[in-house]
């Protein structure tokens, strides 16, 4: 008897270490990435109370968070800052790029269909990410008992942070002006969707895009994901990611610091204003931690940079291809021997080479002299051979971590400092260069274990995987390469 009460004590014993020895988590983290949001308006507009104020005084800023790859565009940036890596490891060479010979999306899947929309709504995975996220390190820590939902209006922007094993991601389908999934996820929406979808068909028949009414359904979906998917309530640290995407595609349209741009700023400050008192009241201010960044920043329109004696320009990329296949046609006597252009890069066409028997090299070089010719452009590329280019280190090294073989394209350019991709008669901006403009964004962490402050020194977007991941104690998703900010 004797013997086993001591076996008993011995038992507590090793159960209360192995209780002591789990680590301290918060109940939710909250992640918010604003689509083409500059570093720089953070100090820009005059917040009102309880927004951007709050994640100014209450959080620990970054104030020198650089992307390290190209292009800067929005899958790639949501792929990066939830998977701490680059398009080198984790295969999202783009919003669209060539797989298997054939143009996707950057979440395209058509071995899926689309849930909740009509006829014309496609299926779309996270399957073309070969990493990890947060979501899925936090999924393996807590044995598969942590819960993720991803919300945007952008497709790509709710499905490649939520991880591969979410309990959901919606985004918005304008063709059926409601939150659309796929069956990746499941084969019916849940009723708090369906129910969301037709109390606010009249919002959701809005050109969302354009209008703040785009952010105030973002945080109406994600508020309500919050409460009937009861995340942060249960046993296991919970995720919820949000993208608000209209801040992009109205400064693609109207450009930086356009009325109706900045519009959308002032209604994005009262979303996340009411949103923190959300979570304050229904989670706490101690029990969730909260990152706000950018997928990428954005670069001033080409006339309000020169109304006022600044450098700039734009650089037309589908007449850039039309006019190296000529030059090309013209040496070599066969059409279309660049295949695609996306996103500064392009891409041969090794079929119809091959077909001609033309020499691979030869064409290469034909084709970079070509693409070179334009006064906007400062290097046209060959990947494959860029340690012989005679270009700063900084800029091989983001090509380099931006380049996937096989979904990337062959040749990448770099346009001069402050060009970027457009027409001279659009009123508005665009990114995806390596310029501060586009590659210097946002970074504020709030919350549970966070003390108020900032540093100047520099930290990278693939530094927010591993801060999050560091101060819950789990591993950093497999293709992470960045550091945690804080010691």
């Amino acid at each position: 008897m004797e013997r086993m009460k001591r076996l008993l004590v011995v038992l507590m014993a090793v159960v209360a270490l192995c209780a002591s020895a789990q680590p301290e988590r918060p109940k939710l983290i909250v992640g918010l990435v604003v689509d083409q949001m500059r570093w720089d308006y953070l100090y820009n507009y005059e917040w009102g109370e309880g927004g951007f104020k709050t994640l100014l005084q209450d959080g620990y800023r970054c104030n020198n968070t650089i992307i390290d790859y190209v292009p800067t565009v929005t899958a790639i940036g949501h792929s990066s800052i939830y998977t701490g890596t680059t398009p080198a490891f984790h295969g999202i060479a783009g919003n669209n790029f060539m797989l298997n010979g054939k143009n996707v999306t950057s979440v395209q899947d058509d071995t899926e269909r689309g849930v909740g929309g009509n006829d014309k709504t496609r299926g779309k995975s996270p399957r073309n990410l070969i990493t990890t996220t947060i979501a899925d390190q936090l999924q393996l820590a807590t044995g598969f008992k942590s819960r993720t939902v991803g919300i945007a209006l952008k497709d790509r922007a709710a499905i490649l942070p939520a991880g591969h094993h979410p309990i959901g991601a919606y985004w918005f389908d304008k063709d059926c002006s409601s939150f659309v999934t796929s069956t990746y996820y499941m084969d019916k929406l849940p009723k708090w969707v369906s129910d969301f979808n037709k109390k606010h068909r009249a919002e959701l028949s809005l050109e969302l895009n354009y209008v703040p009414m785009g952010t105030i359904m973002t945080f109406a979906m994600a508020e309500q994901a919050l409460i009937n998917e009861n995340l942060g309530m249960g046993e296991a640290t919970d995720m919820l990611a949000i993208s608000v995407s209209n801040t992009d595609m109205c400064s693609h349209y109207y450009g930086t610091h356009s009325p109706k741009v900045d519009s959308i700023y002032m209604q994005l400050d009262k979303e996340i204003a009411h949103f923190i008192e959300v979570l304050d009241q229904r989670i706490g201010r101690g029990n969730y931690l909260l990152f706000l960044s950018a997928d990428h920043g954005g670069t001033h329109n080409y006339h309000r940079m020169k109304s006022h004696g600044l450098p700039s320009g734009c650089w037309n990329s589908p007449d850039a291809l039309i006019a190296a296949n000529e030059l090309l046609e013209k040496r070599f006597g066969v059409k279309d021997l660049i295949k695609a252009e996306m996103e500064y890069t392009f891409y041969l066409n090794h079929e119809v080479i091959d077909a001609a028997h033309l020499d691979y090299d030869e064409v290469m070089r034909a084709a970079c002299q070509a693409l070179e010719t334009p006064e906007e452009i400062q290097w046209a590329i060959d990947v494959a051979h860029i340690d012989s280019y005679p270009i700063p280190s900084i800029l091989k090294e983001r090509i380099k971590l931006g380049y996937f073989p096989g979904r990337s394209g062959e040749i990448y350019i770099v346009p001069r400092t402050g060009v970027y991709a457009g027409k001279t008669e659009w009123a508005g901006s665009n990114h995806g260069t390596w310029s501060q403009s586009d590659s210097h964004i946002p970074l504020i962490f709030m919350g549970w274990h966070i003390t108020p402050g900032e540093t100047n020194r520099l930290t990278h977007m693939t530094d927010i995987a591993a801060t999050v991941c560091a101060m819950l104690h789990i591993q950093t998703p497999n293709g992470c390469i960045g550091t945690s900010v804080f010691e």
